[in-house]
């Protein structure tokens, strides 16, 4: 396989092929490149997997495609994500992932000029979603009732509403917006957190009250839900440690929708098994896949997802969109949407 001729948009990472072809549409100019047979097979719908080299010959294709490269869809193979930088003609990367911060920097990617767009804006409703499912879930007793069921046990109980219930949500970017705006059309009092206020007010961003993040700790105390949305970054390290979870109420909970390593994991651990803490909906986690010793699998106050639910099928679709967006505005030489900053990590 040769290099293309010209200016070269490669694909890394699968894509339907109608949706291969709407990009290829906006491309004016540009010689799409779909190596169908370099590819990670999806294993779900919108999966994004990367490629790997352990083919023969797939490394020397793959290191052909990159160095002929003007433009990628995803960043391409694992093992060699750390030559990135070196590619000769590469000038922009489109990741399928918002939180892609921590990535380019351990790929190296920091210090070069290349641009690296996010996809963020398609997962904000689907994770949203989760942390809405999570707040009904804990209200409802749903973990408790599944066990009743599955034992054949009739036993009554009350419930509690979402209505009035404070939610905390740290980290009011596109996915904390939804989460804010989804909670308060359940009648919850929601509070928000961002890095800095930049003249912003709460009712511009659609919460009851604004604060930085330096200031969590007057928030969690109120917080009958705390909402993780913020980016992995050196600030947001551990975010939520022992101390911080200890100043949380017993009848709180705790969901992460941002990354696992935002929550020092083990604290938290002690924390729900020792009844500190209501309960937690997890989507993220320091390792992954999570273990199979941690004890989050079977502490009766957590729900478990394995990092999904910011997939929902009309993801790729979306991701499309904001790539022939953004193919539009590279070609037109104007601002792209969604460049990572490289100093915030996000």
């Amino acid at each position: 396989m040769s290099s293309p001729p010209g200016r070269c948009l490669v694909f890394t990472s699968p894509l339907e092929p109608d949706l291969v072809e709407r990009v290829r549409s906006a491309s004016d100019g540009l010689e799409v490149v779909y190596p169908t047979e370099l590819l990670a097979s999806p294993r779900y719908p919108s999966a994004h997997p990367l490629p790997s080299v352990e083919e023969d010959g797939a490394t020397a294709r793959w290191n052909e495609l990159l160095d002929g490269a003007e433009i990628l869809f995803d960043f391409g193979p694992v093992a060699l994500a750390s030559k990135l930088s070196a590619r000769p003609r590469l000038r922009w990367i489109q990741a399928t992932s918002a939180g892609v911060g921590r990535f380019a920097e351990r790929a190296g990617l920091l210090d070069s000029e290349i641009t690296i767009t996010t996809a963020s804006g398609p997962h904000a409703r689907p994770l949203a979603e989760f942390a809405l499912l999570a707040m009904l879930m804990f209200g409802k007793n749903t973990l408790h009732l599944t066990r009743q069921q599955r034992e054949h046990r009739w036993e009554r109980h009350a419930d509690e509403e979402v209505r009035g219930k404070v939610v905390c949500v740290v980290g009011l970017g596109k996915i904390g917006l939804e989460v804010a705006r989804l909670a308060t059309a359940l009648d919850a009092r929601v509070i928000g957190t961002v890095r800095t206020l930049d003249g912003r007010t709460a009712a511009e961003l659609g919460v009851e009250r604004l604060e930085t993040t330096e200031r969590l700790d007057e928030l969690l105390p109120q917080a009958d839900v705390v909402v993780l949305a913020t980016p992995h970054t050196p600030e947001t390290h551990h975010l939520v440690d022992a101390r911080r979870l200890a100043l949380m109420k017993p009848t709180a909970i705790l969901v992460n929708v941002a990354r696992g390593d935002v929550v020092d994991e083990q604290a938290l651990v002690a924390a729900l098994g020792d009844g500190r803490l209501k309960g937690a909906a997890l989507d993220v986690f320091e390792q992954e896949p999570l273990p199979p010793e941690s004890p989050l699998w079977d502490l009766p106050n957590v729900f478990v997802s394995p990092h999904s639910a910011s997939t929902v099928a009309a993801e790729n679709g979306r991701i499309a969109d904001l790539f022939c967006e953004n193919i539009r505005r590279y070609l037109a030489e104007e601002p792209l949407l969604n460049v990572l900053d490289k100093e915030l990590l996000y």
